[in-house]
């Protein structure tokens, strides 16, 4: 039977071939029509305003509801559930804990489908006559974390508005007005980035704000609350939350090293892209860990004895000044590519080693100068970053540009060989290549200037405006050539696209110090340790291992790898006993002084087996040591403004 000629015909196969099964007698698959698209964003208001309501006092089941009045005109319709989210620079809005969707239109239910492709899209058709629509649904947040990041507990709420929002396609997130409010637990206080309206009993109402600026101005509410002012004027506050009464009792002390954190960064910017800026910290081992930027706030939830155990936290001290930071850079400047209209639209990151990487520069560098770190403390930090990027084999093969794509890549999910997929590097090796910067603008002026001007003439423009302004590479680069003329563009393209091995190291040794190693590990590095239960040995036998002998990482291509160990395995026992971590690491000094390889028995799966890593150079641990007759820039750098 011959084909109609609308039929498409068996692909011939290419002349003395055999095909592996008989070629039927029938037209092949073929791809059916794309679905509709959904409207792109276009710069124009959407008309009304839409009034979003939600209730999370269902802090038994960890459930919040949420009612939408929403103005609409007949016609076809789609709302959409935030997809994009600026600070995760993914596609990551939980969708899957979206439920319960129900939409009414002049009292009467209105069907709904789902779109074919996109699933964060609902289509619905309005019919003539309706003004406005109710949309009510759930978002079941996790009740453990396995499911997800938890964000409501029995103590605490961390409510993110892209979890309980739905919006209308076809117009940009700012074109688009919310009045929103919030029901709470009874008792509860609660801080946010916005306006407050009214107050009626466990109900704020806030003033109407665009889209963009609602997604961008979560809350953090708690049974247990304390508010303390950063700064003369009231426009800067540290807003704490925690499972427990007792933890909310940070000390005068601590509190002037948070204040000097934002009398600092004023010196440095020379201007403030907010009216008030809210720390919205939880201190809970219930709420998931997060450190996520926002314009006038951020979010941050961190071990609950953070205050009450100083000292032993002193690994994290960072995590508030980074957030901070990110007023400046990720978000009142933000690389062009990484702004988006709508939360519909993908972002691209290619800047990221500006946006992450020089906050993360600043953060340690405003460390020191607040005093939250002292300067050999933050030395520590600096050589911890620089040795676990020098000992990575992964930069041989892929260039760290390319890791900007790992917020969409790995997701942070685990990886079984970090060291040679890299995943978001730019965060720390991008801050090395600022130090590189610094210490070469410090070098080519004569001392006369840095990257503190950069600061200050990139990020400290319009005083007191808080709209996006959006830069590319080649902005940065002329920003960096008025202060020191080099080849600017071409250093970063050697540092960005191409592979080399190891670390880039100049900006430290430029800087007066040299990475070296030594048989104990520094403040920092033990502080580490201590907070995370987990021992770093990937610096001499080139694994981590758990307390209770779980390895965490192994290093590729480092001993522990020639030795097959794999990040899973569970180490039993060591040279003939059983494992403790301290156990392994006398076995590493032992190594050294008898040149005996370490013998470990170690179960992967249901196998167990004796494995021998060769290994005698002993303990290994990352310092900066001062080089002899250079200036040394980094303590300058370190040193706090006045």
């Amino acid at each position: 039977m011959r084909l109609s000629e609308d039929e498409p015909e068996a692909a011939a196969l290419p002349s003395g071939a055999e095909s592996p099964q008989p070629v039927p007698k029938r037209p092949l698959p073929q791809p059916l029509p794309s679905p509709e698209a959904i409207v792109e964003p276009s710069d124009v208001a959407y008309p009304g305003v839409i009034c979003l309501e939600v209730d999370a006092t269902d802090i038994e089941r960890r459930i919040f509801k949420a009612h939408q009045t929403i103005p609409v005109s007949a016609g076809p319709m789609v709302l959409l559930y935030p997809q994009w989210l600026p600070g995760y620079h993914s596609p990551v809005a939980p969708i899957e804990l979206f439920a319960g969707l129900e939409i009414e239109a002049g009292g009467k239910p209105l069907k709904w489908r789902r779109h074919e492709t996109d699933v964060h899209a609902f289509h619905l058709e309005v019919p003539e006559g309706i003004g406005e629509i109710q949309a009510r649904f759930q978002f079941l947040s996790p009740t453990n974390g396995a499911q997800g990041r938890v964000v409501m507990t029995r103590d605490i709420i961390n409510l993110e508005w892209n979890m309980a929002v739905l919006y209308p396609a076809g117009h940009f997130a700012r074109r688009i007005m919310v009045e929103a409010s919030l029901t709470l637990p009874e008792g509860w206080q609660m801080a946010c980035a916005l306006e407050t309206a009214v107050v009626e009993g466990a109900t704020t109402r806030f003033t109407p704000v665009p889209l963009d600026v609602l997604v961008d101005s979560p809350v953090m509410a708690g049974r247990y609350f304390r508010r303390i002012e950063l700064d003369p004027a009231g426009e800067v506050r540290l807003n704490l939350v925690a499972d427990r009464p007792d933890l909310l009792a940070a000390t005068e002390d601590q509190i002037e090293l948070h204040r000097e954190v934002v009398r600092q960064a004023d010196r440095l910017f020379g201007a403030r892209h907010f009216d008030h800026f809210d720390f919205l910290v939880a201190l809970s081992d219930e709420i998931g860990v997060i450190g996520v930027e926002h314009h006038r706030s951020c979010e941050c939830a961190i071990k609950p004895d953070f205050f009450t155990d100083w000292i032993g936290k002193l690994a994290t001290r960072d995590t508030i000044p980074h957030e901070y930071v990110h007023s400046w850079n990720g978000k009142y400047r933000r690389g062009a590519d990484s702004w988006v209209p709508s939360f519909d639209q993908p972002i691209r990151n290619s800047l990221m080693w500006v946006y992450e990487g020089q906050t993360q520069y600043w953060d340690r560098v405003l460390c020191a100068r607040s005093g939250l770190w002292t300067a050999d403390q933050t030395r520590q930090a600096l050589a911890d970053t620089a040795a676990t990027l020098q000992m990575r084999a992964g930069s041989t093969w892929r260039p760290l540009s390319d890791t900007t794509r790992d917020p969409i890549i790995a997701a942070r999910c685990p990886l079984p060989w970090p060291s040679w997929q890299r995943s978001e590097d730019y965060y720390t090796e991008g801050s090395l290549i600022w130090l590189d910067v610094d210490t070469r603008i410090r070098e080519l002026s004569g001392d006369s200037r840095s990257l503190d001007d950069f600061a200050r003439s990139f990020f400290g423009q319009e005083d007191r405006v808080w709209i996006t302004n959006t830069y590319t590479f080649e902005d940065a680069v002329r920003a960096l050539a008025d202060l020191a003329e080099f080849g600017w563009a071409s250093f970063f393209d050697e540092r960005l696209n191409r592979t080399t091995p190891g670390a880039p190291l100049a900006g430290l040794e430029r800087g007066g110090y040299r990475l070296v190693y030594r048989d104990a590990p520094s403040e920092y590095q033990a502080g580490k340790e201590s907070l995370s239960g987990i021992t770093n040995l990937l610096f001499s036998i080139g694994l981590s291992v758990g307390s209770g002998g779980s390895i965490e990482e192994v290093l590729w291509e480092g001993p522990a790898f020639k030795a097959a160990l794999t990040a899973g395995s569970q180490i039993l026992g060591v040279n003939g006993r059983g494992f403790t971590c301290d156990d392994l690491k006398r076995a590493i000094t032992c190594a050294a002084e008898q040149d005996d390889p370490i013998k470990l028995l170690v179960k992967d799966g249901q196998h167990t087996s004796e494995v021998r890593i060769e290994y005698s150079d002993g303990p290994r641990y990352p310092h900066l040591a001062a080089m002899e007759g250079g200036r040394t820039r980094l303590d300058e750098i370190l040193a706090p403004l006045t």
